[in-house]
């Protein structure tokens, strides 16, 4: 191994002993954790993460609710595993839906994507980041936490931009009254990995998985794979009928390939 890569890997090493050391002191020091739970299957393994380290009173599960929007089961699934760790559950809500969010856009700026893309995530930052953190301020303000570690089931193989993540950081959100550090449990693990963990917890992932699903929250993600939007125009017809209504209403498709749903999930 060239000294270059020894210096690069020695970085690296130091530099995860130094984040997971400040891990283990803010464990110490009685922070509230929060797991982000989707329901999917990366975040059901960091829950079995997180419940191997840190102390049941400083977990809270939560999960943002799409309503009709997400798979059946999505929310059921979080909240019993949350139940069977014996540890707090909320259900954190937007004042919208997605397709309300895209009707209002298009009326008020029909002159743009009426759509969220990948650059422009507000389905991500309405409807679930925003309402899980209002919730959590809530909850840590009457239980006493100043500090907060968001903890969300994130992994570097999935996209080039995940795999760029800091795997722990502080949160640009805190601020006087709260300490907010982000943290990734799970960024360093395969899919085969995430499976095999669930399995030897004697727990089982979300049954959309079984059909073929990649991902798994919203039943038509702008980022799904045509296999994701086959299964959800196959389980949900008349929720794909309401978005290929909405995609004709307002001219712009849904997903980043910029295809019709209707060619999609053919």
């Amino acid at each position: 191994m060239s000294l270059q890569l020894q210096m690069l890997f020695g970085s690296e090493a130091t530099s995860r002993a130094s984040w997971e050391n400040e891990i283990d002191q803010l464990i110490a020091d009685g922070a509230l954790f929060i797991s982000n739970h989707s329901g999917g299957k990366d975040s059901q393994v960091q829950l079995i993460r997180l419940l191997e380290r840190v102390p049941a009173a400083q977990l809270l599960v939560v999960h943002a609710s799409l309503g009709a929007m997400e798979w059946p089961g999505a929310m059921e699934l979080a909240r019993d595993q949350a139940a069977a760790a014996g540890l707090p559950f909320i259900v954190a809500k937007a004042g919208k839906t997605l397709l309300e969010m895209v009707e209002r856009r298009f009326e008020s700026r029909p002159e743009v994507p009426s759509w969220p893309s990948a650059s422009t995530r507000q389905c991500t930052s309405d409807l679930k980041r925003g309402p899980i953190q209002r919730e959590v301020r809530r909850y840590a303000k009457s239980k006493g936490f100043k500090t907060i570690v968001n903890c969300l089931g994130l992994r570097a193989q999935e996209s080039p931009g995940r795999a760029k993540r800091a795997a722990f950081s502080r949160m640009g959100i805190s601020n006087s009254v709260h300490t907010w550090f982000e943290w990734l449990p799970v960024h360093d693990m395969s899919a085969t990995e995430v499976f095999d963990a669930i399995s030897a917890a004697g727990q089982k992932p979300h049954y959309a998985y079984a059909l073929g699903n990649d991902r798994l929250s919203c039943v038509f993600c702008i980022m799904a794979s045509k296999a994701d939007l086959r299964n959800g125009r196959v389980e949900r017809p008349e929720l794909f009928k309401q978005y290929v209504d909405m995609e004709q209403r307002t001219g712009y498709t849904m997903h980043m390939k910029r295809i019709p749903l209707v060619e999609l999930a053919a």
